[in-house]
């Protein structure tokens, strides 16, 4: 009785199935036509948006969390200066022309921003150090809230134009920013430039990254050369005077560079200079442990002029081995006088790293600090040897160039 009763059920819920089945498929044919299938192709993939924060609603927020850091940096100088007697003399003997010295105030100003929470304000050295001929008589850092603060200079390196200066004691420092890792930027990312350029505080100027590892030389003002300043960031972003020692600062308000200078041409726009975030932190941290103002690149020096080996010079110098750099100028005095090297010797390798190329065993020297040991490998009139020599710091006006033999 009981199986008579089981299978018509069976059979009714099989039947019920079947046609659920149907429907079910009638209605994604009819419902769902874009889903990948035998004659479906796949739909497109896109990217959610991030929860409608957009690159604009990042920058705002970034200048935001960041501007309260940003300071603006006022110098007052007293100094002298030599004026002709006569400018009939002038034109005939320029400066070497009678004249007499004239004292002279001046003021200038420049940005910063809050570095450590000990009052420590990182900013160009060509803001903080005064020309030759003058002396600082008062600096100030104004803050964003318009307290007027004084300051004075802890150390700066003139060659790399980074400083440090603080301010002590003030109960109402904002939080020092945080640097970003200058060697992962990308081509096209957001910049924010953030200073008081023409003593507009607070101002914020937009771009990209434009650019790595530019050269710029800052003349002096008689036209001279001066500094020329290399690894730079170029960047859209408008930088002007006022501007300089301010951060350039990405969209998570870290900073990326400080704003140092622009292309001087009335036919350029756009074309502005940082230094790196990874140059300002190594040269910071050299500054806190050195304090004083410094004149020299930071870099890595021996004093040797150098040459790649040709079939020419190899002959000259009787090396027949593969790879190393000849040795064509020993500065007297340098490190590598002290260590005995000579012209016509080859250096093989650097603290067991072989090299054959000017270029890269110059940029191996350089990468080391001043007082770091160098291990050489030298063959030196058909011997090899081991050459210890100690650094000191490559002097930015005076490089040593590749000679010819």
């Amino acid at each position: 009785m009981s199986n008579n009763r089981i299978l018509p059920a069976l059979i009714i819920g099989l039947a019920g199935a079947v046609l659920g089945s149907f429907a079910m498929m009638l209605y994604a044919s009819t419902h769902f036509s874009g889903i990948a299938g035998p004659n479906n192709s796949a739909p497109p993939v896109s990217a959610a948006p991030l929860a409608g924060i957009s690159d604009q609603a990042r920058i705002v927020s970034a200048v935001k969390r960041t501007k309260a850091s940003v300071v603006a940096i006022q110098v007052e100088i007293n100094g002298q200066q030599y004026v002709p007697v006569d400018p009939f003399f002038q034109q005939f003997f320029g400066n070497n022309g009678p004249s007499t010295v004239q004292r002279y105030q001046g003021r200038a100003s420049g940005s910063g921003f809050v570095y450590d929470t000990q009052g420590d304000i990182v900013t160009n050295a060509h803001v903080v150090t005064p020309p030759s001929t003058g002396h600082i008589t008062k600096l100030t850092v104004v803050f964003a809230n318009g307290d007027h603060v004084p300051a004075h200079v802890v150390a700066a390196n003139i060659d790399s134009d980074v400083a440090i200066i603080r301010v002590d004691h003030y109960a109402k420092l904002p939080p020092p920013l945080q640097l970003a890792d200058s060697s992962r930027l990308e081509q096209g990312q957001w910049a924010i430039a953030i200073g008081e350029p023409l003593e507009l505080q607070q101002t914020v100027t937009l771009g990209v990254v434009s650019g790595f590892n530019r050269q710029e030389e800052i003349a002096t003002e008689g036209g001279n050369t001066a500094i020329d300043f290399k690894g730079l960031l170029q960047t859209s972003a408008p930088i002007n005077p006022g501007n300089s020692g301010g951060p350039l600062i990405d969209m998570n308000g870290h900073v990326i560079g400080i704003n140092q200078s622009t292309v001087r041409s009335a036919y350029a726009q756009g074309i502005g200079f940082a230094i790196p975030s990874n140059t300002v932190r190594a040269v910071v941290a050299q500054l806190e442990m050195h304090p004083g103002i410094h004149q020299g690149t930071g870099e890595g020096f021996i004093g040797v002029g150098l040459e790649n080996l040709t079939a020419g010079l190899r002959n000259q110098i009787g090396y027949s081995g593969s790879g190393g750099v000849a040795v064509v100028q020993v500065i007297g005095g340098s490190p590598a006088d002290t260590a005995g090297l000579q012209p016509g010797d080859v250096i093989l390798g650097a603290d067991g790293r072989a090299f054959s190329s000017v270029q890269a065993l110059s940029s191996y020297i350089a990468s080391k600090k001043p007082g770091d040991q160098l291990r050489l490998n030298v063959w030196a009139q058909g011997n090899k040897q081991l050459v210890v020599v100690r650094l000191t710091e490559k002097p930015a006006a005076q490089p040593v160039q590749q000679q010819q033999p």
